[in-house]
């Protein structure tokens, strides 16, 4: 069936009170960067609905985009019709038909916008109701949980008719909940702490550390691959990749054994801070669960977050791995995540890292280093690329990407 457009109903922001119209606002500008690519849509955004007008589109694109659009809670493609009734009973079996199954059951579900149209809503039932049942004699009707639930809108502009209800992404728009960087490696976790975030509306930069010669090409782009597939729940993410060799050689040189984890990951965070105040950002995400490394024990997190009075937002503090790995299946990263380009949080690992740092140690050992001279180096050699949804980083490596998965 060619459909006529799709039919947004908002989910959680409906809830927003006076702050609504932002809300609506917010996700209709991310609807129109999420179909950016199709031509002729038309985009109207209203108060208790968002209508996308196909004009010809292929719907099933469309829809597979508008998926992954936080905000939403479902959609439906629906037909246009004229505001005749003969017109409506005939779309209706028609819809009807597509779907049809012997024996299954259905309802319909009229709304009329449009108080001008001669049938109201019961009527309207009553007489679509009917309809069906005369051309499908093996229709059960049933109120609750039907099969189908044909859904009717009467508008000033036509009769809608839709007979699908597609989950969205559910959430809010990202870009409600406000700007934070994220701390992006290559491995599972943070991947999944990045789609939390969007799906309550952070809009987030990506801050991603890389090591030459340590790590390779392929781990850089495997952190881009990773961003883009992400960036389908905002429309764009900016990746803003920082060298780090220099440091960690440093403190590899500079500092005891036992802490080169803590003092390491220390300088990681004074960076992602810096960047952040740089790019008025009001929080640092990262992957960290807790007890599931030696960095992410209690005693690890305040010796390293004792840098920075920023909030350190921790979206999977409480999953375990099981968890995590499901949630990054879902989301289509775990297959990227696990290919085997090492990190530069995987290089020059201890064989025996503290679990539980000392605090003050922490800084002492720290104060070997310096510091400011290290961090300025690495912020002047900063990177910054826009990557955008479906942008592929790791085509140059097709063959060996497809053996290692």
């Amino acid at each position: 069936m060619e459909y006529s457009e799709i039919m947004v109903r908002y989910g959680e922001l409906s809830t927003k009170g006076k702050n609504k119209k932002d809300f609506i606002k917010q996700l209709g500008h991310n609807v129109r960067k999420a179909l950016s690519k199709f031509d002729d849509l038309d985009i109207s955004a209203q108060h208790d609905r968002l209508h996308v007008t196909l004009n010809g589109a292929d719907s099933t694109a469309v829809m597979a985009r508008l998926k992954g659009v936080f905000g939403i809670e479902n959609f439906s493609p629906s037909v246009k019709v004229e505001k005749d009734i003969t017109a409506v009973k005939a779309a209706a079996i028609a819809m009807l038909k597509e779907n049809y199954q012997p024996g299954m059951t259905f309802k319909i579900n009229t709304r009329r916008q449009d108080k001008e149209f001669p049938y109201d809503t019961y009527q309207l039932n009553e007489l679509l109701g009917d309809t069906l049942l005369d051309a499908f004699p093996d229709l059960v009707v049933k109120m609750k949980h039907p099969d189908l639930e044909l859904r009717v809108e009467v508008r000033v502009n036509g009769v809608f008719l839709s007979g699908q209800t597609i989950h969205g992404a559910g959430g809010l728009p990202v870009g409600t909940g406000g700007k934070a960087v994220m701390m992006l490696s290559g491995g599972i976790d943070s991947p999944v702490a990045s789609y939390y975030a969007l799906r309550r509306g952070v809009k987030i930069d990506m801050v991603h550390f890389f090591s030459p010669p340590y790590t390779s090409e392929q781990a850089l782009a495997k952190a881009k691959e990773l961003t883009a597939r992400l960036a389908g729940y905002s429309g764009g993410i900016q990746f803003i990749q920082v060298p780090f060799t220099k440091i960690q050689e440093t403190i590899k040189e500079q500092v005891p054994e036992g802490y080169l984890m803590t003092v390491q990951r220390r300088l990681m965070l004074r960076l992602t801070a810096a960047i952040a105040e740089k790019r008025h950002a009001k929080g640092i995400f990262n992957g960290e669960s807790l007890g599931q490394v030696a960095s992410q024990t209690l005693e690890s997190m305040a010796a390293i977050n004792d840098v920075t009075s920023m909030p350190i937002l921790r979206p999977l503090l409480s999953m375990d791995k099981t968890e995590i790995i499901k949630v990054a299946k879902d989301i289509d990263t775990y297959d990227l995540s696990i290919l085997p380009y090492e990190d530069c949080c995987t290089i020059f690992t201890p064989p025996a890292p503290k679990t539980h740092p000392d605090l003050e140690k922490s800084r002492r050992f720290e104060s070997f280093i310096d510091v400011e001279g290290l961090m300025k180096e690495a912020l002047d050699g900063i990177t910054v690329t826009e990557i955008r949804p479906g942008d592929n980083y790791l085509n140059q490596d097709e063959d060996v990407f497809a053996e290692l998965l």
